[in-house]
C-alpha cells in the first residue's frame, strides 16, 4: 500500500511516499529558516505564504524520488492539526484536491500521533505493543501510553513551556543562532553539564507532568548576575540541557515503572538532542529496555510519520470525507468512526 504523506503544521513543507507505513521510498522536507531567522521564532503568515510556493513542487518531488506516480498512490494522508491554522490549510486544500482528482481516499492525521508513528520508519524492528511513548517537540512535551495503533492515553504533559520551546528561548537567551535548539546542543558539547546547577522542577498535580518555564527564567535570572555575565556560555548550555534531560528522564523512567510496558518510544524534535539520545541509550543498557528513537531526519516534522500513522490506523478509522477541515486544536484523541473497509 504507497501513502502519499503531507506535512504543513508548522514552517516545514514536508512530503513524502511510504509502502506498507513502513518503507521510506521518498522523503521531501524544506525548512524556512532563512525566513524567520531575522526575528527570532516562526511567523505564522510567512510559514503559509511559504507552503504556498513550495508544496506542489515537494509532491512532485515526492513521486519522482520514489519512482511513482499519481495513479500508483493508493490514498493521501494529511497532517489535520494541532498547528498553524494557516500552515494547516494550505496542506489539507492540497490534500483534497488531490483525492478529489484522483478518487484516491483521504486520511487525516494528528501531527502528534505521526511522532509516535517515527520509529516505524526504515527500521529493522517496529516497537511492540503496549509501548510507553515520550514526544518532546517544540510545542509539545507529553508521556503517552499506547496501547496500539489507535488506542493511546495522554499520561502526563507540560503545564508550560515545552521543552523544545525551553531550549529555543535559553538558546536565545545565550545570543545563539535561529532554530535554538540545535545551535545548543552543538554548543553544550564543548561545555561542562556540572558547571551550574540549575532547578529540575516537578510540577503538583499529576505526578508525571513536566514544568520547563522555571527552568528557563533560572538561567535567565543567572546570565544577569554578576557570575552569569563571566560564565562560559559552553558551561551554562550544558547544565541547562542536562537539567531539561534529568527532568525528562526523571518522569519517564516513573512512568515506565508504574505499568508493564513492552518498549520506550521517544520521538519529536527534541528527540535528536544528543544528550537525551545517550541518557536513554543508556537507561536502556543499564535496564535492559527496549528504547526506539527515529534517526534525526525522521524526529523534526517530516510527512513519512504521518502517512505511516494512516497506515497504521486504517484499520480503526475509515477515509475522511472532502468536507474536512484543518484544526490548529485538534484533539489528541481519535474520534470514534466506522470500521475501515
Amino acid at each position: 500500500m504507497l501513502l502519499l504523506g503531507i506535512e504543513t503544521s508548522c514552517d516545514d513543507t514536508a512530503t513524502a511516499v511510504v509502502r506498507d507505513g513502513r518503507d521510506v521510498l521518498s522523503s521531501v522536507a524544506t525548512n524556512q529558516d532563512e525566513f524567520h531567522a531575522k526575528y527570532g521564532g516562526i511567523v505564522p503568515e510567512i510559514a503559509s505564504r511559504r507552503h504556498v510556493a513550495l508544496l506542489s513542487a515537494a509532491v512532485e518531488d515526492a513521486l519522482e524520488r520514489a519512482g511513482t506516480t499519481f495513479e500508483e498512490v493508493d490514498g493521501i494522508a494529511v497532517t489535520a492539526g494541532p498547528g498553524l491554522i494557516g500552515s494547516l490549510v494550505v496542506g489539507v486544500a492540497a490534500a483534497k484536491a488531490l483525492a478529489f482528482a484522483l478518487n484516491k481516499p483521504l486520511y487525516a492525521v494528528n501531527h502528534l500521533r505521526g511522532h509516535i508513528f517515527a520509529p516505524f520508519l526504515d527500521g529493522p524492528e517496529e516497537p511492540p505493543y503496549p509501548f510507553l511513548a515520550l514526544l518532546v517537540s517544540g510545542g509539545h512535551s507529553q508521556l503517552v501510553a499506547v496501547r496500539s495503533p489507535v488506542q493511546m492515553h495522554i499520561l502526563g504533559r507540560t503545564h508550560d513551556d515545552a521543552a523544545g520551546e525551553a531550549f529555543d528561548k535559553t538558546a536565545r537567551l545565550l545570543g545563539l543562532p535561529y532554530p535554538g535548539g540545535p545551535a545548543l546542543d552543538r554548543l553544550a558539547r564543548a561545555g561542562n553539564a556540572q558547571a551550574y546547577a540549575f532547578p529540575r522542577y516537578r510540577p503538583t498535580g499529576n505526578a508525571l507532568d513536566f514544568s520547563f518555564s522555571g527552568l528557563k527564567t533560572s538561567v535567565r535570572y543567572f546570565l544577569e548576575s554578576d557570575a552569569g555575565r563571566a560564565a562560559v556560555a559552553a558551561d551554562v548550555a550544558a547544565s541547562f540541557q542536562a537539567a531539561v534531560v534529568d527532568a525528562l528522564m526523571i518522569q519517564l523512567r516513573a512512568a515506565f515503572e508504574r505499568e508493564r510496558y513492552n518498549a520506550v518510544v521517544v520521538s519529536g524534535g527534541v528527540a535528536a538532542n544528543s544528550a537525551l539520545a545517550a541518557a536513554v541509550a543508556a537507561w536502556s543498557r543499564r535496564d535492559n529496555v527496549p528504547a526506539f528513537i527515529p534517526p534525526p531526519k525522521f524526529c523534526t516534522d517530516n510527512a513519512a510519520m504521518i502517512a505511516a500513522a494512516a497506515f497504521h490506523q486504517r484499520d480503526s478509522t475509515r477515509a475522511d470525507p472532502l468536507s474536512l477541515t484543518a484544526d490548529p486544536n485538534l484533539p489528541f484523541e481519535v474520534r470514534a468512526r466506522a470500521a475501515h473497509s
